[in-house]
């Protein structure tokens, strides 16, 4: 790696820390210089726009995010177990977030809803990943008869996200991660009962 993608790499992840924690309208220039150490020309001679930087950042935090991801569910089978290291990583992102300030699909599309429809089209594209490996995972689970065969696994992937970015919310909130282990404990407990 060349010592220019070295330095936008580093503006990536300060960036994608900064507009996680501080969203994207409440993070200023001045902010981005000090978090890099960085002069607007250095920021801009690698990002033409505040705009196209936070694409980029957004995109760049949810890569690091999936990385994690399919490392926590490496070598995993079985649809139960598969929805167990779900969870486990979820507790695990809530004690030691690769990027600070909660959820940033959360983040962003809480902020961009009605905003910068990029940033929404993003986050909602990242949200249909999740989304779609629960309904898989589940799915499957009821092909192979390990999940009772009335399992909707639409609903069963809305109770999860539902339930989980909920608790991030409340736990960045009140800045107390029991509301995270509250909401996998019933989720854990879900799993074992209902499916």
């Amino acid at each position: 790696m060349t010592k220019g993608e070295e330095t936008r790499q580093q503006i990536l992840f300060q960036a994608a820390c900064l507009f996680n924690v501080k969203g994207y309208s409440g993070a200023a220039l001045s902010d981005m210089m000090h978090a890099t150490g960085l002069r607007k020309g250095g920021i801009y001679n690698h990002f033409e726009s505040k705009e196209k930087l936070a694409v980029e950042a957004f995109d760049y935090a949810v890569t690091v995010i999936q990385t994690r991801f399919k490392q926590a569910l490496a070598g995993i089978s079985g649809a139960r177990n598969r929805l167990r290291a779900f969870l486990v990583f979820f507790e695990d992102y809530s004690r030691n977030p690769p990027i600070p300030g909660g959820c940033p699909i959360m983040n962003t599309a809480i902020e961009h809803d009605d905003g910068h429809p990029e940033l929404r089209r993003r986050s909602r594209q990242a949200m249909e990943q999740w989304r779609q490996f629960l309904v898989r995972t589940v799915q499957r689970g009821v092909e192979s008869g390990e999940i009772p065969p009335d399992t909707d696994p639409e609903q069963v992937a809305t109770i999860f996200i539902a339930t989980i970015e909920g608790a991030v919310m409340m736990s960045k909130l009140y800045r107390d991660t029991s509301h995270v282990d509250h909401a996998l404990a019933h989720l854990k407990r879900y799993i074992e009962e209902s499916l």
